[in-house]
């Protein structure tokens, strides 16, 4: 459902990389962004959250000033310049884990991890795959815990797990293993001295939170940080914020994240219902990343999906996880 992941190599961070994360840093790291229209969002603190220098945005940054197309750059340069997600690939868990976190902690940040590996992922839609069973996904997890070891990690835990088992698309077959997985999972990183982890609860447009919070005990969350609401979704901030507000009620009084990175201008209301999520278009940048947040059940504002990655092959995009420019270039359009 989701359609987003694919992070490249860890620690693959050249000089020319380098130069720009640290120009990306001082300019853009303690600033405001753009919400709907072109509208300066409130500047905030120094925000405690890894910049990837050498993530998909700040190389096009690089690619557009090279060509010359400054206006292009700058407007990139607004996804760049703020910290993002980081989506751990099936192939080197622990290496990959190990380069975010070891980059994050060499600037005195915080990596942002999201794990989405589940087996049976996505129901077969466009980002569908995840490890091949049980044990494979237990082996997965164990590299990504090495791979963090002490130093500081927020992980966003399998986006669309628990829908998928709420909504049914998910086989009845598969109930028990997925919920031992996920509850194993917490355990596993919970444990770990400076993690926190935050599982998937959906979203505003979703559902109601009675169909979603004994499922989400299940799953784990007491023993969570808590939950994240509206991941890779543009429902807006208020509404995130109050939907995940009416389900902490029921889970204890749980904080929790929420994803602004695309929901600038809402969700898309046109087209067909059951492909809204995927690569609308019109939307944009949300608030910006900061754990200054206004409400006090709410830990952070945080950018999980990745701007400018498609959401999979739907209306003229490419594959789940590719980077998209055109795409990240309409999320930065002054409306």
């Amino acid at each position: 459902m989701y359609g987003k992941w694919g992070a490249g190599p860890a620690g693959r961070v050249g000089v020319s990389a380098v130069l720009l994360g640290a120009a990306l840093l001082a300019a853009g790291c303690s600033s405001g962004s753009e919400g709907a229209g072109g509208t300066p969002l409130p500047r905030r603190p120094a925000f405690a959250y890894w910049v990837n220098p050498d993530g998909n945005a700040a190389r096009q940054v690089a690619a557009y000033e090279k060509a010359g197309r400054k206006a292009e750059a700058e407007r990139i340069r607004r996804i760049a310049e703020q910290p993002v997600g980081e989506w751990i690939g099936p192939e080197n868990p622990e290496g990959e884990a190990r380069g975010f976190t070891e980059a994050a902690a060499k600037s005195g940040r915080r990596a942002l991890l999201v794990l989405y590996n589940i087996p049976h992922r996505d129901c077969g839609q466009y980002s569908r795959g995840g490890a091949a069973d049980g044990a494979a996904y237990r082996t997965w997890l164990a590299g990504v815990a090495r791979g963090i070891g002490d130093r500081p990690a927020t992980v966003i835990l399998e986006p669309d797990a628990l829908l998928h088992l709420v909504d049914g698309c998910t086989p009845e077959k598969f109930r028990e293993e997925r919920y031992d997985l996920l509850a194993g999972a917490v355990t596993t990183l919970a444990a770990l001295k400076n993690t926190k982890v935050y599982l998937d609860a959906g979203n505003a447009g979703w559902g109601h939170p009675d169909q979603i919070f004994e499922p989400l005990k299940s799953a784990g969350v007491e023993d969570a940080d808590g939950f994240a609401v509206n991941v890779s979704n543009f429902y807006s901030t208020p509404d995130s914020v109050a939907y995940g507000e009416r389900l902490a009620a029921k889970v204890g009084g749980k904080h929790f994240v929420v994803d602004t990175s695309r929901n600038g201008n809402g969700p898309y209301t046109q087209g067909d219902p059951g492909e809204r999520w995927c690569n609308p278009p019109g939307r944009a940048l949300g608030e910006t990343p900061t754990t200054n947040t206004s409400a006090p059940l709410v830990d952070a504002y945080l950018w999980i999906k990745r701007p400018g990655e498609s959401d999979g092959e739907c209306k003229g995009g490419p594959k789940a996880g590719a980077w998209w420019p055109e795409y990240a270039l309409d999320l930065t359009a002054d409306r």
